[in-house]
């Protein structure tokens, strides 16, 4: 690489990486195919206990059984997945001497299927190798991974294109994950037949991840003033900073959201909404995958982490949980009306997709006006009335913050850096919404 002078050590290239995606209705009948060509003797399938008895998984093992594919089924994967339920899937994988891997649910599954296939390739690592720093070491990954096919079943995280899994790392109350393009899925089947069995609430809070995706990813620091510059191409980060491919795939999953979460939401019957918000999914995955996301996620981290009684409305779970999306998109007016004074002009774009009238708007005022409207979108859509209404009081804005500040791969994405009392009023600005 010739020397050259870079502002400040800044990074000076992005990379693009993605799964190969396979999109259509009815698309799941073709796995068993996928795992013969893949010539594989000795598949894992991961999902979780509810979906285990659903139409999405009885498809995969219809087509598993109809090709003959040899597999064993773990089905103890926690929605909101832990570090002990991470390491409880990895040791079901390591004893299976597996060849593929099939994960179906949402992001959960997919992301303990890929720390799964990551940790049985490598069985001598200890579990922190591979975890972001500062909480874990953050190796680079070098060991070469078995095929992973993903069957998305909500549509939210975008999962089955990146190479990121996010847990609870319990014993901090954090959330943290891995951070490789090395373990990203080798193939994802959107199937949008999956989304129809969908609950109202988890259509919504999984199309507020798409959201939140798309606007962290839009909005994120240029790659080009990330720093450090790596001295290696394989310590580049997944996640670079906003670049021209990622943008393209952020503002179109932008415009599919404004056009039809609502009606997803709305009517499990309206196919055309349900299938376009799957695709979308994927299309802000795509941009995230590359991009990263900024403060709206680094703040949901200890939201979900630090959760005291609150159950949602529509999951089966057995414990408290704040869904994934939900915790991220409740600071979202927060934050961007904090983050606008660094590229207002975008802040204001997504603003207008969303269905705001800018024409006589004044640019410094693009945080207040997106801030303003995504409001509306979360008024009109019912969801509940900031961290407050979720069991959150002042007093656990210093926790929240502790909570925060380790998420480093993520906050220092956003354009705007931010200290510890920015955090807090963030936090603050966020306990009510309306």
């Amino acid at each position: 690489v010739p020397e050259r002078p870079t502002l400040g050590n800044t990074d000076y290239a992005f990379e693009m990486a993605i799964s190969n995606i396979r999109y259509g209705e009815g698309v799941t009948k073709e796995i068993g195919m996928d795992l013969q060509n893949l010539g594989a003797r000795r598949v894992c399938l991961m999902t979780d206990k509810n979906l285990s008895k659903l139409p999405p998984v009885n498809a995969v093992l219809n087509s598993l059984a109809k090709y003959g594919i040899n597999f064993q089924i773990y089905d103890n994967v926690r929605v909101e997945p832990t570090d002990q339920s991470f390491l409880d899937a990895i040791q079901f994988a390591k004893k299976g001497e597996f060849d593929a891997y099939v994960a179906v649910g949402g992001g959960s599954v997919i992301d303990t299927c890929k720390a799964a296939n990551l940790y049985a390739a490598s069985p001598s690592s200890e579990f922190l190798d591979y975890v972001n720093a500062p909480i874990g070491k953050g190796k680079p990954v070098t060991v070469p991974l078995k095929p992973l096919i993903a069957v998305p079943t909500t549509s939210g995280t975008g999962s089955e294109t990146t190479g990121v899994a996010i847990f609870d790392f319990k014993e901090l109350k954090v959330k943290t994950g891995i951070a490789s393009r090395a373990i990203k899925p080798t193939l994802g089947l959107i199937d949008p037949l999956h989304t129809l069995s969908m609950p109202e609430r988890i259509v919504a809070n999984s199309g507020f991840d798409v959201l939140c995706h798309a606007l962290e990813s839009y909005t994120a620091l240029p790659y080009n003033q990330r720093s450090p510059c790596p001295s290696n191409p394989i310590h580049r980060p997944a996640y670079q900073g906003s670049n021209p491919i990622s943008d393209v795939w952020a503002l179109h999953a932008l415009r599919i959201v404004a056009k039809y979460l609502k009606r997803a939401i709305r009517n499990p019957e309206d196919r055309e909404a349900r299938a376009n918000m799957h695709l979308a999914s994927a299309f802000a995955g795509i941009g995230f995958g590359n991009a990263g996301v900024h403060l709206c996620h680094g703040m949901s981290y200890p939201i979900s982490g630090l959760v005291k009684t609150y159950k949602p409305k529509d999951y089966n779970v057995d414990h408290s949980l704040v869904p994934h999306g939900l915790s991220v998109v409740l600071t979202s007016p927060a934050v961007f009306a904090f983050t606008a004074q660094i590229h207002p002009e975008r802040h204001l774009e997504a603003a207008e997709i969303l269905g705001a009238d800018i024409r006589t708007a004044r640019i410094k005022d693009a945080g207040l006006i997106l801030a303003d409207t995504l409001r509306k979108f979360l008024f009109d859509l019912n969801v509940d009335d900031g961290l407050a209404a979720i069991g959150y009081s002042k007093a656990d804005i210093p926790a929240l913050v502790k909570g925060t500040l380790p998420q480093e791969r993520v906050t220092k994405l956003s354009p705007r850096p931010q200290t510890e009392e920015d955090l807090s009023a963030l936090f603050e600005a966020s306990m009510k919404l309306y």
